[in-house]
C-alpha cells in the first residue's frame, strides 16, 4: 500500500505581512502543498485577523491551493466573498456558536466549486461533526483553542484524528485530516501516526530561517 502523501499547509497569519507576497511565493519554492488563510472575525474567536481581500492578494501570488478557515459567525453569508477571492477549500465550524445551518452551510461551498471542510474546537466532541463526515472533504481538528498562533498543542485532540482516520478505513470515499495548531517536527510526527494527512503550521515555518527544511522536517524528512 501506498503510504499517503502528507500536506503541509502553511498557515500566512505567521508571515510578515510587510512582505506577504513574497512571504507566499518563498512557501511555494520551499514545497509548501497548499497556503492555509485564518479568517477571524473578533466574535467567534477572540481575534480579527483579514478577509477577502487578502485572500484574493495571496491568489495572485501563487498557484498553490488556498486552504481558507472560516472562524467566523454567519460564515454562509461570507462564503461566495471567498469563494470569488479565489478559495480552493472553505472549511467552516461545526459549533452553534458559529450561527450557521452548516449542513446548508456545506453544501453551499460544495456547489460554488469549492471542496467543502469542517472544523471542530477542542472542547467540541467528535460526534458533533460525525453527521456530516460523508458531506465533506476536509475534516480539521483544532489543536489549540482557535484565535491566536504560538499556543501549546493539545495531545489529546489524537483521539478525535484516530476517529477520523477509522472512518476513513471503513469508506472507499476518504475525506483529508487536517491538523492546526501548535505544529512542529515533533507534533507533526504524532498526528501522521494517528492518521492526520494535511499539517497547518504557522510559527514553525515562517519563524525560521529556511522554510524548506523546516517543511521537510514536518513531514518527517
Amino acid at each position: 500500500m501506498t503510504p499517503q502523501k502528507i500536506i503541509v499547509a502553511p498557515s500566512i497569519l505567521a508571515a510578515d505581512f510587510s512582505k506577504l507576497a513574497d512571504e507566499v511565493r518563498a512557501t511555494e519554492q520551499a514545497g509548501a502543498d497548499w497556503i492555509h488563510c485564518d479568517i477571524m472575525d473578533g466574535h467567534f474567536v477572540d481575534n480579527i485577523s483579514f478577509g477577502p481581500a487578502i485572500v484574493d492578494l495571496v491568489h495572485k501570488q501563487t498557484k498553490l491551493p488556498l486552504d481558507v478557515h472560516l472562524m467566523i459567525e454567519h460564515a454562509d453569508h461570507y462564503v461566495p466573498r471567498f469563494v470569488e477571492a479565489g478559495a480552493d477549500s472553505i472549511t467552516v465550524h461545526v459549533e452553534p456558536e458559529a450561527k450557521h445551518d452548516v449542513e446548508k452551510t456545506l453544501r453551499q461551498i460544495g456547489e460554488d466549486g469549492c471542496r467543502a471542510g469542517l472544523s471542530l474546537n477542542p472542547a467540541t466532541p467528535f460526534e458533533s461533526v460525525e453527521p456530516f463526515l460523508d458531506k465533506i472533504d476536509i475534516l480539521l481538528v483544532m489543536t489549540v483553542h482557535p484565535g491566536f498562533g504560538g499556543q501549546s498543542f493539545r495531545a489529546d485532540q489524537m483521539e478525535k484524528v484516530k476517529r477520523a482516520a477509522e472512518w476513513n478505513k471503513a469508506r472507499e470515499r476518504k475525506i483529508d485530516i487536517e491538523v492546526d495548531g501548535g505544529i512542529n517536527a515533533e507534533t507533526a510526527r504524532l498526528s501522521i501516526q494517528n492518521g492526520a494527512n494535511v499539517l497547518v503550521a504557522g510559527t514553525s515555518i515562517f519563524h525560521t530561517k529556511d522554510y524548506r527544511e523546516a517543511i521537510a522536517e514536518l513531514r518527517g524528512k
